[in-house]
């Protein structure tokens, strides 16, 4: 049945007719159909992979962006050193999707050509989930490393002043069957879109995910926005956010640090930084010797005896792809505060809504 728009329950939209209509909200605001699609799919995906915080939650944000003209709608991508195997692009401030959609086509053909490349991105913006990109080199018969800096979340270890990013990072492979593995992970406890999603739904957080502006444990989301995400693994994750910041920040010439700006805010240049770097796996022996190899690797982990509160043990991007297939099966849940959202995008833009309907059966929810 069709939902009352001024539902205060959960509805359920079709990706498809989801997809069209964030497509057309940015065209409406500027953005080039071909660019729009992109963009769109990218919160469409992430939606399906369960990953809610990297959805359309963030269409607000981007649009509020690309009218302020903070991120630019039509995205230039110049090249600004070409030395074989290592290109630097600047995306002058366009859509960090289409800037790293870009650098992924860039990466997969030097790789072929030289076995190896290194492709620098600077002037670009926030890009979704890095799994999004990474997963298409996997599938070209690459591995992928692709590592971005972000706007302050964490403090140094032993500081409580709010100076590095998230900076998440994604490692693709080829797998079997066509599948790709997939590591994509912040160096926080927790990425911040989940805590903005907690916010927008008015639920607590786990302990141990974040800390008020005082620097004390917090499980209120607001109060954590306002404060600090807490580094994954302690000490650990602040180190490995660092030092991401020094590959897609230092080396590749954009902003680093506190000048980063994050794709919550409005206004201000964002100066995010990518580095991708691509390995073309024939070029380190015979495809099909890998193939075999990697088989056996993903054959025994799945073979592994489960624990006690386990079905049984999967590979990285494994949950992802079967969260899609159900997703794509049941539609794509949002809450009554997206919901609200995405009718106030529609007022604004022009944009036909998607048909809402109420949900029947569980779907899957986003993993923390």
């Amino acid at each position: 049945m069709t939902t009352d728009a001024g539902s205060d329950h959960d509805v359920t939209v079709d990706p498809d007719d989801l997809r069209r209509f964030v497509t057309d909200a940015f065209v409406a605001t500027g953005v080039p159909e071909p660019d729009a699609v992109l963009l769109a799919d990218t919160l469409v995906v992430a939606e399906l992979w369960g990953h809610v915080s990297h959805g359309v939650i963030r269409l607000p944000w981007y649009l509020a962006r690309l009218r302020t003209g903070a991120t630019r709608a039509v995205t230039t991508v110049e090249t600004v050193r070409d030395a074989g195997s290592v290109v630097v692009l600047d995306g002058h401030d366009g859509i960090g999707q289409v800037v790293t959609q870009r650098a992924v086509e860039t990466g997969v053909e030097r790789a072929r050509r030289h076995g190896v490349a290194a492709v620098a991105v600077r002037g670009s913006g926030h890009f979704g989930t890095a799994a999004y990109f990474t997963r298409q080199v996997a599938q070209a018969g690459c591995i992928a490393l692709l590592a971005t800096n972000a706007s302050p979340a964490m403090a140094p270890w032993g500081a409580r002043t709010k100076l590095v990013g998230t900076n998440p990072w994604s490692i693709a492979a080829p797998g079997p069957d066509g599948e790709a593995l997939v590591l994509d992970l912040a160096n926080t406890a927790v990425a911040r879109g989940k805590v903005y999603v907690a916010a927008d739904r008015g639920e607590p957080i786990p302990s141990g995910w974040a800390a008020d502006a005082e620097g004390n444990p917090t499980t209120d989301a607001r109060a954590a926005l306002e404060g600090l995400i807490l580094p994954m693994a302690g000490p650990k994750g602040y180190v490995m956010s660092f030092m991401f910041d020094v590959l897609a920040g230092v080396l590749t010439g954009s902003a680093f640090g506190a000048d980063v700006v994050g794709p919550y805010r409005p206004t201000g240049r964002s100066g995010a930084g990518h580095l991708l770097i691509v390995l073309d796996v024939a070029a380190f022996g015979p495809r099909d010797e890998y193939d075999e190899r990697v088989a056996r690797l993903v054959d025994e982990v799945h073979a592994a005896d489960p624990a006690p509160w386990s079905d049984g043990a999967l590979v990285p991007g494994e949950l992802e792809n079967r969260a899609r297939v159900a997703t794509e099966r049941t539609g794509i849940r949002l809450s009554p505060s997206a919901w609200q959202q995405l009718r106030a995008v529609a007022d604004d833009t022009g944009a036909t809504l998607p048909t809402a309907t109420s949900p029947t059966k569980p779907t899957t929810r986003e993993r923390n």
